[in-house]
């Protein structure tokens, strides 16, 4: 199926998905050479603006047959590099990325000896994961290996960097002009800093000419081919390109095609210089494009199918970059391709006014032409935007790919607003990475890692013990066969979550100063503000605001596991607390009649029941009290995120059976979602259950909804679509996605997978191919409630 695309894009998507995902050592080995080099001879962040530098003299240049817009991560699309100074692979590392059967990376002979020979024996102990894990307390190793969180920056470095437009206005010798100019400023006899300040500001001047030697040598490759070229068309098309490379991103782009190429060049520069999690992102790509491209078309030199063909090559682009391999728990927590680079299209402008344009309908378009995994993309619903933009936005999530996800304007911005920020900076800000919030081109708002609050409760009917590594990895609360009310319960809860969020916090920190001393991104810091004005990196607080976010796991398997307690133990008094412990331990074997009075007869969170939906609300609001506002080391705050990735099916390995009658390794409910088939009431049932959560303090909240596809069959369908946003909008809901799918189909595909290679569905905060799925992951969606009716 060929949808809306032309020849030459349809040509490159091919290119795009049908390639294999391999390792390229590549940079790895100029990484290590460009260390061996410069290493003690200069300061750390001079050091890896060298090394950036280094990088983008000597990379391989690849311009793919028939593109546009050029550059690519590795040497070919899908090659991808592995970052040794962050996580040095291990031989055995190298054997499971090649040989998993999801998410594999083919590693050849060549890449394990270099690996062996060369970059193993110069990394050994000195990478950020080993100096971390080299620091870390034994209780934090003991929660860590136990389930009770993950760390995000273990193999991967601080992200969730997202572009504000000024890329656009700017060129790097506009920046390199700032820079020096700050350098000027500096009081050497009054500062105690500016020596520090200095040599920042140094490797950021650094990193301003490599990303412009960066696209020189594209320029290059491309008049070298364009010498051989015989095709008179592609000989123009190449010229064109080194005309474009040769003016951004030195300079501020002109025109429309120069904009895409001077934000690819960016982009690919950012996780180039450092493998951050999450990737970088374009932000309100409409907004930011729309000014060239009115001006052209009013102009008559582009018109909107160029615009389309431009923005598809575009596409294509992001599609190359699979994530960079992960492996153990970093695996678990994010099995996927996905780079989690997530586009913003509506939403408000920054005046506060309705930011849909023409570009807006436009990205709705190629979203459905393109049907490919990334770049994922969002659309920000405003009380301001018309409901024709909902409506087109329904028709492509119709389509049955999970996207556009959705997300509420109007509370991001509340959300923005209530951390502190500016009007002026939360309207220019959104969301990025699954569903986190941030001030665009301002802030780092990093992810720390996901918080099991499910297995905290496991430890805490345990008494500091867990069950499944049998240690005690918790603090004594209490005989839970002692309390007298649920009241006690509740109370010893928050005193082990405060107990495993203060581990967490205290590894953070080491982390934090580890990046901070060892890593900094000399070139992303160029890019947000205040990192040039303050004279320091992003990875040490050098951005205007500085946000750190703990994820918080299983509402849903949480408050279903304390109704059940709550109900039967201390309300009904049909079942005592030493006979819950019995069952729990047999795994429900020989208590089938339990398991379902568990599941069956108990109130439930996600079908608007005040029972269940008053405990999610006392667990949420422990769970923001232990988290919000605890200070960071680098001047920032800890903000509590709902969302699991794919974290919540690791999670769920590693808990026991629990109350809500879930037997012991399966997954956990996901994001704010209920409990996979506990919500009996519909869709609205679910958004009013979901809302009684206070969503604007939080960075983000994650809600899938699974429908059949008959009910969003016509324009009625649509329409329902929009009423139920809007509805959900209004009580603050933050986000909302949407799987469109019969689970008769994802059953076929399980047994047939061959016959279902492009089959798209919403995982988490993002997309997949149904195939790049484990089977617990399949199982747990196609065990969501599927709503078949409104």
């Amino acid at each position: 199926m060929t949808y809306g695309m032309n020849k030459r894009v349809q040509r490159l998507r091919e290119q795009s998905v049908k390639a294999i995902p391999r390792i390229s050592l590549e940079r790895a080995l100029l990484v290590t050479e460009a260390y061996k080099k410069y290493s003690g001879k200069v300061s750390i962040p001079v050091l890896r603006a060298l090394t950036f530098k280094y990088l983008c003299e000597n990379k391989t240049i690849c311009i793919n047959d028939g593109e546009l817009i050029v550059g690519e991560r590795g040497p070919s699309p899908q090659a991808t590099p592995n970052y040794p100074e962050l996580c040095c692979h291990t031989l055995e590392d190298f054997e499971i990325m090649n040989n998993r059967k999801k998410i594999s990376f083919k590693v050849d002979k060549e890449a394990r000896r270099i690996q062996e020979e060369v970059i193993i024996p110069y990394w050994k102990g000195k990478s950020i994961r080993d100096l971390m894990f080299d620091q870390m307390t034994q209780e934090w190793k003991d929660c860590y290996e136990a389930g009770i969180f993950t760390e995000f920056m273990e193999q991967r470095s601080p992200g969730h960097t997202v572009e504000d437009g000024k890329i656009y206005k700017k060129g790097f010798l506009d920046f390199k002009k700032e820079i020096e100019e700050e350098i000027e400023k500096l009081d050497f006899i009054n500062d105690f800093e500016a020596y520090d300040k200095q040599e920042q500001l140094k490797a950021m001047a650094i990193s301003c000419d490599a990303i412009i030697i960066f696209a020189q040598r594209h320029a290059q490759k491309a008049e070298e081919m364009a010498k051989a070229e015989l095709d008179p068309i592609r000989k123009k098309e190449l010229k064109e390109i080194a005309e474009v490379c040769r003016y951004v991103p030195a300079h501020a782009p002109r025109t429309f095609r120069d904009a895409l190429q001077m934000y690819w060049f960016v982009h690919l520069s950012i996780i180039t210089e450092l493998n951050t999690w999450d990737s970088f992102c374009p932000g309100k790509l409409d907004q930011h494009l729309y000014p060239f491209y009115k001006k052209e078309l009013d102009e008559g030199s582009l018109t909107r199918d160029k615009a389309k063909e431009l923005l598809e090559c575009f596409w294509v682009k992001f599609n190359n970059q699979p994530a960079p391999p992960k492996v153990g728990i970093t695996l678990e927590e994010s099995a996927t391709y996905t780079d989690f680079c997530n586009i913003n299209i509506g939403g408000i402008a920054p005046d506060g006014s309705d930011g849909v344009n023409d570009v807006s309908y436009l990205l709705l378009e190629i979203i459905e032409d393109m049907r490919i995994l990334q770049p994922s993309t969002n659309v920000q619903i405003s009380r301001k935007n018309p409901d024709r933009f909902i409506i087109e936005a329904a028709r492509v999530i119709r389509e049955g790919m999970g996207f556009p996800s959705v997300f509420n304007t109007d509370a991001v911005v509340e959300e923005l607003l209530r951390q502190g920020k500016t009007i002026e900076d939360a309207r220019c800000g959104g969301t990025s990475g699954c569903v986190e919030v941030g001030c665009f081109g301002k802030e780092a708002y990093i992810l720390t890692g996901y918080f099991n609050f499910v297995k905290v409760l496991e430890i805490t009917i345990n008494n500091g013990f867990d069950p499944r590594t049998g240690k005690k990895i918790g603090i004594e609360t209490g005989d839970p066969t002692k309390f007298q009310n649920f009241d006690e319960l509740i109370e010893a809860f928050r005193k082990q979550l405060h107990h495993f969020v203060d581990i967490k916090v205290r590894g953070n920190n080491v982390i934090e100063r580890l990046y901070a001393k060892y890593m900094p991104a000399t070139f992303m810091s160029i890019i947000i503000d205040d990192c040039i004005k303050k004279g320091r990196d992003y990875n040490a607080g050098g951005a205007r605001y500085n946000s750190r976010y703990i994820q918080a796991v299983g509402i849903g398997s949480i408050t279903d596991s304390l109704s059940t307690i709550k109900y039967h133990v201390f309300d009904k008094e049909n079942l005592s607390f030493e006979k819950l412990m019995e069952i729990l331990k047999a795994d429900f074997e020989g208590y089938e009649k339990e398991r379902l009075l568990f599941k069956n007869k108990t109130p439930k969170y996600g079908n608007d029941d005040d029972y269940a939906d008053e405990i999610m609300l006392r667990i949420f609001n422990i769970g923001h009290d232990e988290i919000n506002d605890r200070p960071t080391v680098n001047g920032g705050r800890y903000r509590i995120e709902m969302l699991p990735t794919t974290c919540h099916v690791y999670f769920g390995a590693v808990c026991g059976a629990m109350p809500d009658g879930r037997k012991a390794g399966l997954p956990l409910s996901e994001g704010i979602s209920p409990v996979q088939g506990a919500d009996k009431k519909g869709p609205t049932a679910v958004i009013k259950s979901a809302s009684k959560m206070d969503h604007l303090k939080t960075g983000g909240t994650l809600l899938n909804q699974k429908f059949t596809p008959k009910i969003v069959e016509g324009e009625e369908g649509l329409e329902n679509m929009k009423n139920l946003i809007r509805a959900y909008f209004r009580l603050d809901g933050h986000h909302v996605q949407f799987n469109i799918i019969n689970g008769d189909i994802l059953r076929e595909a399980q047994k047939n997978p061959e016959k279902y290679d492009n089959l798209i569905v919403r995982v988490a905060g993002y997309s997949d191919y149904f195939n790049n799925l484990n089977k617990n992951l399949q199982d747990e969606i196609i065990q969501r409630t599927e709503h078949a009716s409104f």
